[in-house]
């Protein structure tokens, strides 16, 4: 076996991987896996789970590279163990009713119900309808599974905090006498030890967005119209996500109304998109290859970097949309490309795009 850790990459820039192929798992084949699991014998922690993984995906459980989805069942009654694990997630319901405790709290969830959970908060799903409860799980998961990090725990035990007590007490060992300080006139700082492993903490809450209440906001875009070059969608946004537009820290949600008959500009982003399409039906052009979709149906819609647009047929669509974009804009490497005549700008670190919204509008 070879020593050797070197790679020659002197001269040519090295090839890439084969990219991923957009990929759509119909509605057929989703409902015949929701009754596959839901004739197993129930498991001991009532985890009855499918995970999506592109044909491609050698690595991990991703639909994408950084994208992990699930499809969970629970039957009539049936609860699930609890769970802890230092992934993030974007839950949405597609079948039935239920409840989600997450830290110790309880939210009843109904049909195209959205919600997170952050990392590490002890979570468990309960069935409280008479019908099968069936949710698609968005994650990180699977880029953690490459990275070798991912820690899930089964029924964990709940850790108390201490630190009320420790409020007000200075404790010497957890201070530097030299603080963080500027370097010179350019910019750079140094930080110590001290400050490197207690960064500020920012409260990470379980936020849930009713289908109710979304709804009622989207039916205002559909004025906009066919001359509106933007989409017309939403961002379930958690503002401790801040500058990076996220849902979760790695993921956007986006709900999105499509009227009849209305057709994107091609465009790409270094970030991946899959679609949930839960009403109505259209098509997907990516690489100059069209996928027909329709309601029920889950799919790889844009793999990084890949150029697409989308179009409705004669009915109204609406669809969830995560994206691994705030995660991008953390790396400073989204690249997005709204007008392929014009140069990519780097989001978050470059001005951003403009739409006609006023225009359309009026």
């Amino acid at each position: 076996m070879s020593h050797s850790v070197f790679v020659d990459a002197s001269g040519p820039l090295p090839a890439k991987d084969t990219p991923w192929e957009p990929i759509v798992i119909s509605k057929e084949e989703i409902d015949a896996e929701i009754e596959r699991l839901a004739a197993l014998p129930r498991p001991d922690n009532g985890r009855r789970r499918s995970y999506f993984r592109h044909p491609l995906n050698t690595r991990s459980n991703g639909l994408a590279p950084g994208i992990e989805v699930a499809l969970d069942v629970l039957l009539p009654g049936e609860e699930t163990a609890t769970f802890r694990q230092n992934s993030t997630q974007v839950n949405f319901v597609i079948r039935g009713q239920g409840e989600t405790e997450i830290g110790g709290r309880s939210r009843k969830t109904a049909l195209h119900d959205v919600w997170n959970t952050p990392s590490m908060r002890i979570y468990r799903h309960r069935n409280v309808s008479d019908d099968v409860y069936v949710r698609l799980t968005y994650s990180n998961g699977a880029l953690l599974d490459m990275m070798n990090i991912h820690v899930v725990e089964e029924n964990p035990t709940p850790v108390l905090r201490t630190v009320a007590a420790e409020e007000g007490h200075d404790d010497g060992r957890k201070t530097s006498p030299y603080g963080t300080f500027q370097l010179n006139d350019e910019g750079a700082w140094m930080m110590p030890y001290e400050r490197l492993i207690n960064p500020p903490a920012v409260e990470s809450p379980a936020l849930y967005w009713p289908w109710e209440e979304v709804c009622a906001h989207l039916s205002k875009l559909e004025a906009l119209g066919k001359e509106y070059i933007g989409r017309r969608l939403y961002l379930l946004y958690n503002p401790m996500t801040g500058r990076t537009n996220g849902t979760t820290p790695n993921f956007f949600a986006t709900m999105t109304v499509r009227p009849p008959n209305i057709v994107d500009r091609p465009h790409r982003h270094s970030s991946a998109a899959v679609n949930y399409y839960f009403s109505g039906s259209g098509r997907s052009t990516v690489e100059g290859k069209v996928y027909p979709w329709k309601a029920g149906d889950l799919m790889l819609s844009a793999p990084g970097w890949a150029v697409h647009n989308h179009a409705s047929f004669d009915e109204k669509v609406y669809e969830l949309t995560i994206q691994d974009q705030p995660l991008n804009i953390a790396m400073e490497s989204l690249l997005w490309q709204e007008n392929l005549k014009a140069p990519p700008a780097l989001l978050g670190a470059e001005e951003g795009f403009e739409t006609n919204r006023a225009a359309a509008s009026a």
